[in-house]
């Protein structure tokens, strides 16, 4: 393994920026339009926030974006390829050897998009700051989420923790009407791509995922440029400053 360095790369992803259905699975999808547009279908505004992160952060730190717009009904890029619910209840109809061709065609070639840069930054010895960019509906099976953005970290690893009180220490400053909660709407340690890349990964890759409630982009407007430059700005002060480093 190669010595630490003092580089700091940000690797920003979404995995559900879309609901696109491939061609081969249109008539699959047939009759399941109001899914694919609900929020089980995909993640409104993650596309649009994590596209304006790359253009304001790129200024700060070196910046990948890796973006998937294909529906989640398809298969959840955001979990282990084995877990049972990557699968809709659509696509679980389908045999096995058809799921695993989704797997091949879909699924790795993203892990494998998001992991390069992540790999080759860590060989360097650099510190990576993984963002998953994400929203979240704001009610699910009848409780309330009331609250504008959510942070997601692993709770054990110092890095993360240090860097996520940092980012809500700065969106305080920032915006302190915002209501921001740590490892909500879901646990950082949930099965998803950072969970996973942490068992690859020593403590220089800090796996986050950011959560933004969808009522705001699903308004538009001033609310939800608004919020996004918020977010953006908070968060290149945490990249800027010490206070978070792994090392």
């Amino acid at each position: 393994m190669s010595a630490r360095s003092d580089e700091r790369v940000l690797v920003l992803t979404c995995e559900h920026g879309g609901h696109a259905v491939p061609a081969a699975y249109r008539a699959l999808f047939r009759g399941h339009e109001a899914r694919l547009k609900s929020h089980e279908g995909w993640d409104p505004g993650a596309l649009e926030l994590a596209r304006e992160l790359r253009r304001k952060l790129s200024r700060v730190l070196p910046t990948t974006l890796v973006t998937a717009t294909t529906t989640r009904l398809l298969i959840d890029l955001n979990r282990s390829a084995t877990n049972p619910r990557a699968f809709s209840s659509i696509v679980r109809a389908l045999s096995w050897s058809e799921r695993t061709g989704i797997v091949w065609r879909h699924y790795l070639p993203h892990l494998t998009a998001v992991v390069t840069p992540i790999a080759e930054a860590h060989h360097r010895g650099a510190t990576v700051v993984h963002l998953g960019v994400h929203s979240f509906t704001p009610v699910l099976r009848g409780a309330r989420r009331d609250f504008e953005i959510g942070l997601l970290y692993d709770p054990k690893r110092p890095g993360e923790r240090r860097f996520c009180d940092a980012w809500r220490a700065a969106l305080a400053r920032t915006a302190p009407e915002l209501r921001v909660r740590r490892n909500a709407p879901y646990r950082g340690t949930s099965d998803g791509l950072t969970t996973i890349l942490r068992r690859r990964f020593d403590d220089r890759y800090l796996g986050i995922e950011l959560e933004v409630n969808q009522t705001i982009p699903l308004r538009g407007g001033q609310a939800w440029s608004g919020l996004c430059r918020t977010i953006a700005k908070a968060l290149a002060q945490v990249l800027q400053s010490q206070d978070w480093d792994p090392s």
